[in-house]
């Protein structure tokens, strides 16, 4: 019988100390299999047709671990084109609170409109800062710099008791922690990191009656029936999510219908608990040698001010990590052991 370890083991095969998933993730060996053989089918003139299937079948899964019917949900390609449907849709004026300092991809599109309103508090303070005439509240599940977990409970309630819209960027998240994708009016995550998938993929959760999005990137993908959407404008467009779909990065999904496969075998809880349990392992380490990480509990990224210089030190040893704004941050998935843990802090103790 296979095992959580056993069944990693036979994935991932790192050639060094990968603790950097926050920036991408290591890809499955049954991924790596799916994108050689998609490759071929194209190499070789094959038809691409069954490739389709796979868009649909990671919807599907990506619909199971978000918790919503797969209705509600969209295929595209990246967090900043959806962000961009959404900031379309607002009037003109309309107010957007956002966290200090989120990624770009979750604030920019809202920026360039030029006639909204973005609000930007500290995170902890976002729940607070919603009043009368907040329209939408920006922000990620987990933050990109330094993996502080935003508090989605009050922010929801905060929303409601406002009348404001809620939009949760999960990609920092998804794959160690279950998006409860259903609690807001819009999410969406790239899946090229916790999700383990290639890039070019990303999901969009939008409500049963669309939330007043208009489908403006909408091409032939986006038709109820696409293969009679292709020439001239679309005459019926999908009655689900789909109408937001993004045309179809057909490698990656055939690619990433594995990786979601793999989560999905392995479940969620136990990735959990294994990446949280090596994140509290780094962070008490960090604490043996007198290092103080960014407060971020429950958060399978640690960051750690003051060691971002030391990374290209710790590449060239093996360690993959990150750099970002002076602080150190490591990340852990899956594929990663108590010993990748101790190896890093034996080397940043030197």
């Amino acid at each position: 019988m296979e095992t959580f370890e056993s069944l990693v083991r036979s994935e991932f095969a790192p050639k060094n100390t990968f603790l950097n998933t926050a920036s991408n993730g290591l890809l499955p060996a049954r991924t790596v299999t799916a994108l050689h053989e998609a490759a071929l089918m194209r190499a070789e003139g094959r038809p691409l047709t069954s490739l389709h299937a796979d868009v649909e079948a990671a919807r599907a899964a990506y619909a199971r671990l978000a918790g919503v019917p797969v209705e509600r949900v969209a295929a595209g390609t990246s967090v900043a084109a959806h962000t961009g449907v959404i900031a379309a849709s607002l009037p003109a004026g309309a107010e957007v609170l956002t966290a200090e300092g989120d990624f770009t991809s979750v604030l920019n599109p809202f920026h360039v409109r030029g006639d909204l309103k973005v609000r930007a508090v500290p995170l902890e303070h976002i729940a607070e800062s919603v009043r009368p005439g907040t329209a939408l509240v920006a922000v990620s599940a987990a933050q990109s710099a330094d993996g502080r977990i935003a508090d989605l409970p009050a922010l929801r309630e905060a929303a409601r008791t406002h009348g404001a819209r809620t939009y949760v960027d999960f990609s920092q998240a998804a794959g160690w922690l279950a998006p409860d994708a259903g609690a807001y009016d819009y999410s969406a995550a790239v899946c090229y990191k916790w999700l383990l998938g290639p890039h070019g993929a990303a999901f969009l959760v939008v409500p049963e009656d669309f939330g007043g999005l208009t489908p403006v990137l909408a091409g032939w993908v986006a038709g109820e029936r696409p293969w009679e959407s292709c020439y001239g404008p679309v005459t019926e467009l999908a009655r689900s999510a789909r109408r937001f779909d993004l045309p179809h990065a057909l490698f990656t999904y055939a690619g990433l219908r594995r990786s979601l496969e793999l989560l999905e075998e392995l479940g969620v809880d136990a990735v959990r608990a294994h990446d949280l349990a090596l994140a509290d392992r780094f962070r008490a380490g960090l604490a043996s040698l007198g290092h103080e990480p960014v407060p971020a509990p429950g958060s399978a990224i640690v960051s750690v001010p003051g060691l971002g210089g030391r990374q290209p030190e710790l590449s060239a040893a093996g360690l993959e990590v990150s750099d970002r704004a002076g602080h150190l941050r490591a990340s852990f998935h899956l594929y990663n052991t108590p010993a990748d843990v101790d190896r890093l802090l034996d080397v940043l103790a030197d």
